[in-house]
C-alpha cells in the first residue's frame, strides 16, 4: 500500500507541474512572419490569433492572392513556433522514449 500512496503522490505532483506548464504556455505570445517581415501574425499559447500586421507597401487590391499566401505563411510560422515551445515545455513530462503528441 505504501507504493500505491507514493505513486499517487507522484502523479499529483506531475499533474501540478503539468498545469503550471500549461498556464505558462497560455501566457506567451509568438510572432510569425513572412515576406521578410512585411506580414506578421501574433498567436498566444492557445494558438488564438491576437494580431495581424500587413505592411502597407504590399497592399495591392489587384493581387490579393499574394497577400493571402503571406498571411497563411506568417500564421504557419507562428504556429510552428508555438508547437516547438509546447514540445520543449511538455517534453520533460514524458517518459523516456515516448514521443510528444506535438511531434508529427
Amino acid at each position: 500500500m505504501k507504493n500505491m500512496n507514493q505513486l499517487l503522490k507522484q502523479a499529483q505532483q506531475m499533474q501540478a507541474k503539468l498545469m503550471e506548464a500549461q498556464n505558462k504556455m497560455n501566457e506567451i505570445e509568438v510572432i510569425g512572419s513572412s515576406g521578410g517581415g512585411m506580414v506578421t501574425v501574433t498567436l498566444n499559447g492557445k494558438s488564438d490569433m491576437k494580431k495581424v500586421y500587413i505592411d502597407p507597401k504590399i497592399w495591392n487590391p489587384e493581387d490579393m492572392e499574394v497577400l493571402s499566401d503571406l498571411i497563411v505563411a506568417a500564421h504557419n510560422d507562428a504556429k510552428s513556433k508555438i508547437e516547438s515551445l509546447m514540445t520543449e515545455e511538455m517534453g520533460s513530462f514524458l517518459p523516456a522514449g515516448m514521443k510528444s503528441p506535438f511531434d508529427f
